[in-house]
């Protein structure tokens, strides 16, 4: 099994503990799983990280005892998404060139460009679907304000261990 295998199963077991354990208040839905999405190998194509999307969400919801099929209804437009705001960020020549994401390559502030898109995608989503019309407008804007913000934080840092092995600098 390759390392960024085992990272990916590792980081999103640690989410799903999250999930389970430290619910710190009803404004925030801390969630890190558009990251690991993004740091998928760029080689998987869409239908392959959707499929990883959703298998992954599934699994989630299954091991928090959730709504089945919440999360992976969240997270799979995230993976469908994935290549678009990639080649919005990075542009067209990483995948002319067949490389892969690096945080030591292409920077930081693209990565937090990506992961604030998807991050966002995926809270209005959950967001609007867990609501379900029970909440007012004013909560739902404010839980999605402070969990982009606390997860898009989270977000790099988890993005930064997907890939931190994954090249050097352009000389």
């Amino acid at each position: 099994m390759k390392l960024s295998a085992i990272k990916y199963i590792l980081l999103f077991l640690a989410q799903v503990a999250v999930w389970n354990y430290f619910n710190f208040t009803q404004y925030l839905w801390l969630v890190y799983l558009p990251a690991l999405i993004l740091c998928l190998p760029l080689e998987y194509g869409t239908v392959r990280a959707m499929v990883v999307a959703f298998l992954s969400g599934l699994a989630a919801d299954f091991l928090v005892t959730g709504q089945l099929g919440m999360t992976s209804l969240a997270l799979v437009p995230v993976a469908l998404m994935r290549q678009s705001v990639v080649r919005l960020a990075f542009g067209s020549e990483l995948f002319a060139r067949g490389e892969d994401l690096s945080f030591h390559r292409q920077g930081w502030q693209k990565f937090l460009l990506c992961i604030v898109i998807l991050t966002s995608i995926y809270l209005i989503i959950h967001i609007w679907v867990d609501g379900a019309g029970m909440y007012s407008l004013a909560f739902c804007a404010i839980k999605f304000g402070i969990s982009l913000l606390v997860s898009s934080a989270v977000s790099m840092a988890i993005a930064y261990l997907m890939l931190e092995r994954t090249g050097e600098r352009w000389r």
